[in-house]
């Protein structure tokens, strides 16, 4: 009986070994590299952590040095949040708040290629989009009508498309083309919608440019009922 025992356990040690031998290179790599990614999950999940921290705080420094209107320090800041933190919400959001600070200061150059810089590298559509925005307000107030138009090309959110056809209205209108900004106006109006509170603003724009708002409302129809039958 023992013998009999003995006989099984070396089959199976006999059949253990030749899996092994035939298998057991690919499971260590196996497991290797499972656990290598595992580290080097929690690696990524602590740097993406502490790059967050770090860009929270240099957006603070940007924030403190538009309130104190420090034009050198602000473009210091924010030259070292780009050059660090890019790809960052935070650093979008710096530039978009420099480039206030800046024009406020009336240093409208700095101001641009601020905003320049968001419409072109920010990640999130919307921020490119409030930066192309802001952008061309500016250009238009410079007169530098095609640029500005330029800086309105190309696609938005769907949520930005009435704001950039009435930016695009205003620049038209500026450059004394009333037929393609009463198009434009026509866009903004009509996407923006009754319940919005920035639709009147498009209306006094529609009269100035000769279009009676009015006249673009959808006109209802109220089939009269049938006569009932005696």
């Amino acid at each position: 009986m023992a013998t009999h025992l003995d006989l099984d356990e070396q089959e199976q040690l006999d059949q253990l070994k030749h899996f092994w031998n035939t298998y057991g290179t690919l499971i260590t790599w196996v497991v290797l590299l499972a656990a290598g990614a595992f580290v080097a999950w929690n690696g990524w999940q602590y740097f993406q952590r502490n790059k967050a921290a770090q860009a929270a705080a240099l957006y603070d420094e940007v924030e403190r040095s538009t309130q104190s209107g420090d034009v050198e320090r602000i473009q210091r800041v924010l030259g070292d949040m780009k050059e660090r933190f890019a790809g960052t919400a935070y650093a979008q959001q710096a530039g978009l708040l420099a480039a206030k600070a800046l024009y406020e200061k009336g240093n409208r150059e700095a101001s641009q290629a601020a905003l320049g810089w968001v419409a072109q590298s920010a990640v999130d559509p919307g921020y490119k989009a409030v930066a192309k925005l802001r952008l061309a307000a500016e250009l238009l107030d410079n007169k530098s009508y095609d640029d500005a138009l330029k800086q309105l090309s190309g696609d938005v959110p769907k949520e930005f498309e009435p704001l950039v056809a009435d930016r695009k209205g205003d620049i038209y209108m500026a450059q004394g083309k009333r037929a393609e900004a009463q198009a434009e106006y026509r866009k903004a109006w009509t996407g923006l919608g009754p319940a919005s509170d920035y639709r009147r603003l498009v209306e006094f724009k529609l009269n100035a440019a000769g279009v009676d708002p009015k006249s673009l409302a959808p006109v209802i129809t109220v089939t009269p009922a049938a006569p009932k039958n005696s």
